[in-house]
């Protein structure tokens, strides 16, 4: 029987360290694919993906037109949002609204900046006008929001009355709220 001098570990398994050599010149990396190397990049246009339109134009009504084109922007894009009206807004509620439209588009991979221009509307500015169709859907998605207008074009969710139907009714409401009396006994007092 031989015995040898050397120590034995009385430690469990779990709690004995391992050593990790830093000589890894043997080691090959080539787990990073191209999507890797490429991601956060601005992806650039090749022109070998040209789609050019379609040649029957004639035979497309307007509204089919301009979203085709809506499609095929690549420039930068800004446009409006409205808010749903009725209620009161600090600044502060649309900063925040604003702030975060920007950081849920940008989570998604769109890069564009609302800012808050009123009480009821907030502005956006894109810097790639192909993600134009994907920012539509998601503000007409808001609860906060009423219509978006990019460019000539107003967008609301299907069955909304025009803006100015509603603000015309929010008129009526008001004069109507204005010329019924107050029966509480107090007069109205003027700031």
């Amino acid at each position: 029987m031989m015995h040898t001098n050397a120590p034995i570990s009385t430690a469990p398994l779990w709690k004995r360290s391992i050593h990790i050599t830093d000589d890894l010149d043997d080691v090959i990396d080539d787990e990073e694919d191209e999507a890797w190397k490429n991601w956060g990049k601005t992806p650039k246009l090749s022109e070998d993906k040209f789609d050019p339109p379609p040649s029957d134009l004639d035979k497309m009504n307007m509204q089919e037109i301009q979203e085709m084109m809506s499609t095929r922007n690549f420039g930068p894009v800004f446009g409006f949002v409205k808010l749903r009206l009725g209620e009161r807004r600090a600044p502060d509620v649309v900063a925040e609204i604003a702030m975060k439209w920007t950081k849920i588009m940008k989570t998604g991979g769109i890069r564009v900046q609302f800012t808050g221009v009123d009480s009821s509307t907030i502005m956006f500015s894109m810097d790639q006008g192909r993600d134009t169709m994907e920012l539509k859907e998601f503000i007409l998605k808001e609860p906060e929001a009423y219509e978006i207008k990019i460019g000539d074009q107003v967008f609301r969710r299907p069955g909304d009355p025009p803006l100015e139907a509603v603000i015309e009714k929010l008129l009526r409401e008001k004069d109507k709220a204005d010329d019924t009396p107050e029966d509480d006994g107090r007069q109205k007092e003027e700031l």
